[in-house]
């Protein structure tokens, strides 16, 4: 068996463990610059407000009721960590699926008292960490999330769902749960889907794995056989490696300085190689892009990216940065005010499969050693005394690329100039 925990309304939550005055009262978390709703609370649900409404076209009077703070990733990643190592408490087979969802293995475990060790598991996240949490068990991945789904959305399971390939209570769930409701089939595999007469999860898990394989893909006869109660989806499968990684973001106002735009894409390009080395991959280029705002049509428009390859595969964030620089250096133009910039690392392959050239003199060997061990220990160095701590180049103040974030809270368990401060008295 195994069991999803997903943290209720994460986001939100988080915010109410350091303030309980939240509690009951409308929350939403707002996006990177304040742009949309990207988190709600049942209470904010419950007034109408969609998940990525702008957060300039709400209502005046929502926007009255309602407490709309900034994102606040620092404090959310630092609170899922602190769930997770709870979760370990319960399992030793726990793997993050994202910053608010983990699969949680329950292999050897007593099935007669696993809803009770659930129970149980849930009780400590919330005593320990303040976050309330949905528990869905189930002998699959796709069936555990169906159960987590109703884990948090009917009262009477009390916060922990258990469904069994074979009863009648997962046959009736999934007579009723539109298929494209599970997790895995996206809105268009769905159309294709319901064109041959499958609309259901329990029409899908009742088809031909063949056939559903021919016409769509292995990934989709894994989720019928899943749905059937066998495993066929490996937590590896989930968590592979990226074969390319993004990070991108809008400023927070438009900017035409090539200053602004080399500190973002430094920014970017440097939180791009903390992930290459956490996965253990190297690339083998950079792009780098960047654009104006297309909803300011009376602007000049302008769009372009660029793709620098490195002369041998790295991890090295210097080597990164000055190809990254070169990429913005080829397509900056003049008398444009840009919206967003991107860094893409391309072309990774496993650190651990570099191919050695016959050219190499041991200066090249020795050189690589150096960079692995400066890049791990700033590395070491970020992660234990806080992000930044060490890093490539100083921002400007109030620079145009930063985001907007006026409704923050406080960053209270990863800066120790943001702590929680208690007044007695």
């Amino acid at each position: 068996m195994i069991a999803m925990v997903d943290g209720d309304n994460f986001y939100v939550s988080c915010e109410r463990v350091f303030n309980p005055r939240l509690e009951g009262l409308p929350v939403g978390v707002l996006s990177n610059n304040d742009g949309c709703v990207v988190a709600r609370s049942r209470e904010l649900k419950a007034l109408g407000v969609a998940l990525g409404a702008p957060l300039h076209l709400l209502p005046p009077a929502i926007r009255r009721q309602a407490v709309l703070l900034s994102s606040n990733y620092a404090l959310y990643g630092d609170v899922s960590r602190r769930v997770n190592r709870v979760l370990a408490e319960f399992s030793p087979d726990v793997e993050p699926y994202s910053i608010d969802e983990s699969f949680v293995g329950f292999t050897g475990f007593d099935p007669g008292a696993l809803e009770t060790h659930c129970h149980r598991l849930r009780e400590t996240v919330r005593q320990w960490t303040g976050i309330p949490v949905g528990v869905g068990v189930a002998p699959t991945r796709v069936l555990a999330k169906v159960a987590n789904r109703l884990s948090k959305r009917m009262p009477a399971y009390e916060g922990v769902c258990r469904l069994d390939a074979d009863s009648d209570v997962t046959r009736r769930v999934l007579q009723q749960l539109p298929v494209t409701q599970l997790w895995g089939v996206a809105r268009r595999t769905g159309e294709r889907l319901a064109l041959m007469g499958i609309e259901t999860a329990w029409q899908l898990r009742e088809a031909d794995p063949k056939q559903i394989r021919s016409a769509f893909s292995v990934v989709l006869e894994r989720i019928v056989w899943e749905l059937r109660g066998h495993p066929a989806i490996e937590l590896e499968d989930v968590n592979a490696p990226r074969q390319r990684i993004l990070v991108s973001r809008s400023f927070g106002r438009l900017s035409g300085e090539l200053g602004d735009l080399q500190a973002a894409v430094r920014q970017h390009a440097t939180r791009a190689a903390e992930k290459l080395r956490r996965q253990g991959s190297l690339a083998q280029a950079v792009l780098v892009f960047l654009r104006t705002d297309p909803h300011r049509v009376c602007d000049p428009q302008y769009t372009n990216s660029q793709v620098v390859a490195l002369e041998e595969p790295s991890d090295a964030t210097p080597a990164l940065l000055e190809a990254a620089r070169r990429a913005l250096a080829a397509i900056f133009l003049e008398g444009h005010r840009y919206q967003k910039c991107g860094v893409m690392l391309l072309d990774l392959m496993d650190a651990e499969r570099r191919q050695l050239s016959l050219l190499d003199e041991p200066k090249d060997a020795w050189r690589r050693d150096r960079n692995r061990r400066l890049m791990a220990t700033l590395d070491r160095l970020n992660r234990e005394m806080g992000r930044d701590t060490v890093r490539f180049g100083l921002p400007h103040a109030d620079s145009a690329w930063a985001l907007r974030c006026q409704r923050r809270t406080g960053r209270y368990t990863t800066r120790w100039d943001e702590l929680m401060r208690v007044r007695t008295g």
